[in-house]
Formats: structure tokens, sequence, C-alpha cells
């Protein structure tokens, strides 16, 4: 299990790379416990403000391991005992990219939706596969995919089980940006630090925080929590280096910030 994800990180961006390249990177259940040791690592690390999530080789994630699939279907071995689901990703109080260099499949592509900013290299495949497994909408994807697609185009990609190109995807808004493979490692990186850089770690958590807890909240209960969070912010040193840094023009110094609690709208995590 210790190479199954590896963890590197580059100044204030850490990057999870999922590392079973000669299996496309297929998911374990000993693969996404340690995946979720990882995120923890960066969320509580200070000098981490942007994590990265990408694949070795040249797929991001085929899915769940056919054999492990086979052998929990056979009765072989039990579905993991981790408590943590993928919304774990959602608690995380940073921004969590991920960098889609090539197919992607169920588990697989449920991760990359759990992430809050997706970059694919143009022609990777996507496919939920669910339904062509004799499985369901699983981990989430049924309360996200229709948040982020509306629940038509939702239904179409879960109940076919069909297989799009990054530039459809790119179209119904799976993706953030589609972009030669050859760019992709670099632009994401670039977009990577300019938030790194120039943002405020904390107005960072705290925005993740509001559009996904307030996806399930009446518009008068967002208002409210809205202007008691910017009171906080203005009383912040964030706000009043943000202010300063503009006035003076010169880049910003905000304070690294660890693992807070993050509420998530589902309960889950």
């Amino acid at each position: 299990m210790a190479d199954t994800v590896l963890y590197s990180q580059d100044g204030p961006i850490a990057t999870l790379t999922l590392n079973r390249p000669d299996r496309l990177n297929a998911w374990t259940p000993d693969m996404g416990s340690l995946y979720f040791d990882l995120l923890d690592r960066a969320a509580a690390d200070p000098d981490v403000r942007v994590i990265v999530v990408t694949g070795e080789g040249r797929a991001f994630c085929a899915g769940a391991d056919m054999e492990v699939l086979r052998a929990i279907g056979a009765g072989e071995e039990e579905r993991s005992r981790d408590v943590r689901r993928q919304t774990y990703t959602l608690q995380i109080p940073k921004p969590v990219i991920a960098m889609i260099n090539g197919p992607v499949a169920g588990i697989g592509l449920i991760m990359a939706l759990m992430c809050d900013i997706r970059f694919a290299a143009s022609g990777a495949k996507m496919t939920t596969a669910f339904a062509r497994r004799g499985l369901i909408a699983e981990h989430g994807v049924s309360w996200l995919l229709p948040r982020l697609l509306g629940p038509a185009r939702a239904l179409d990609l879960l109940l076919s089980g069909r297989t799009l190109l990054s530039d459809e995807a790119f179209e119904l808004g799976l993706v953030n940006r589609v972009l030669p493979s050859e760019d992709l490692r670099e632009t994401t990186y670039a977009y990577a630090r300019d938030m790194a850089e120039n943002c405020s770690p904390r107005s960072l958590s705290v925005i993740k925080h509001e559009v996904w807890s307030h996806l399930d909240k009446d518009l008068p209960e967002v208002l409210v929590e809205a202007a008691d969070l910017m009171v906080q912010s203005m009383q912040h040193e964030d706000f009043r280096e943000g202010v300063a840094s503009y006035m003076e023009k010169r880049p910003p110094r905000f304070a690294g910030v660890g693992k807070a609690k993050v509420s998530l709208p589902s309960g889950e995590g």
C-alpha cells in the first residue's frame, strides 16, 4: 500500500499522484485509505495552500480494480472498512484541483468530481460505468452530479454509462478546462501557484465551505451566514493585508492555515 499514492510538495502546492500505472491507477480500498490520509497531511500543513490530484502514467483512474470487485462479488473480500467516503474531499479546507491526465471511470470519476476544480487533457475518456457493472450511483455522485450538470444531464451519464471525451465534458460543465496533453501540467500548476501566492488561505477555506454547505440551504439562511462571515473576514488580518498589498502594489503576505472543521451539507464524510 505504501506507494499506491505518492505525495510531493513544491512550495505551497502539494501533489497526490495515484500510482498504479500498470493497472491504469485502478482504485483499491488500501489506495483509498492512503489517499484520504495524504489529503489530511496536506490539509494539516500550513505551508500547503493548494492540492493537486493526478494519476501516474497515461490514466487518471480507471475505476475500481476489477479483481477487487470480483472478490467482493464472490464473498472473498469485504468492502473497505474506512469510514471516510469520497465526499471527504469536500471537507478538506483547501482548494483541491483534479489534473485529469487520461481515462477516468467509476469511482475514479467520483474522486475527480469531489475535487473543487477539474482540468482535463484533450481526448481524455470519461464514464460513470456503474450501470454497466450492475452497480448504482454510489459515493455521493447522485447528490453531486445533478448539482453540477442538472438532473437530465446527470441521468444521461449515470443511466447510460456511456463514454464521453473531455471536450463534451467541458460543454456539459463536468470539467473547468480542456488542454492539450503537453500543456496540462504547466497550465494546472500555473493556475494553482497563482491561487497559492495571491489568495488568502483563510478566504479560500471559507469560500469553499460556503459553496458546498450552501447548496442545501435556503437563500435567507445563506444571506445571514454570509453577512456574519463577512464581518469576521473584515476583522481578520488577511483583510488588512489584502488591502495594504493592493494599495502598496506588492504581492500579499498571507498567513497559512492548517486543517479546520468544514461542515458538509449531507452530513457525510
